[in-house]
């Protein structure tokens, strides 16, 4: 059994992202999904945009790392897209680490951490061939930097938030095996 920290895209904590922790729940593990946007929620991404940016990175950032604080043990951080950076960040950073699951999007290690990526802790990222929001240069640097504790998984489409239900682009196929996908490498870590 996990803990998992998962961590909402700029959208907010919708109902899609506990429908997400559900699905992780299904392997035994204790899933937090803690809401760092003030409870707001958006239905299109460009208003979850302004949100971030009124909020600002540092202060997302301030933020993320109170959530990572609150981990009892050994903890996988998860998170969709702009939540994926800050599990991504945490991941990189925080001692209790052990995985990181990253949905619809990554950054470039240097982006997450001045340190570079712990050996220790494995990263798998899920996203749509098509994603508009995916840096392929991104994803080849951490192919070449991670090497063997890097796991990618493409999937058809080109819609950002695929596996979100309550949003356009939904595609149940996909996202039953993603969340397969990460059972199995929360079992591992």
């Amino acid at each position: 059994m996990a803990e998992i920290i998962l961590l909402h895209s700029a959208q907010g904590l919708r109902p899609g992202v506990l429908g997400a922790a559900e699905a992780l729940r299904e392997g035994g593990h204790v899933v937090r999904t803690p809401d760092y946007y003030d409870g707001e929620v958006f239905d299109d991404l460009e208003s979850g945009l302004r949100k971030r940016d009124t909020i600002g990175f540092e202060e997302l950032g301030r933020r993320w790392r109170a959530i990572g604080e609150q981990a009892r043990g050994p903890v996988v951080f998860a998170g969709f897209s702009l939540g994926g950076f800050g599990a991504q960040v945490l991941a990189a950073t925080h001692p209790l680490a052990r995985g990181a699951l990253l949905y619809h999007g990554c950054a470039a290690v240097p982006e997450v951490s001045d340190r570079g990526w712990p050996v220790t802790v494995p990263m798998q990222l899920h996203y749509a061939e098509g994603d508009p929001w995916v840096d392929a240069d991104d994803v080849r640097s951490l192919r070449t930097e991670l090497g063997p504790i890097f796991a990618c998984f493409i999937y058809p489409g080109n819609v950002h938030l695929f596996a979100d239900p309550d949003l356009p682009g939904y595609s149940a196929e996909s996202a039953s095996l993603m969340w397969k996908r990460s059972r199995d490498f929360i079992s591992l870590v």
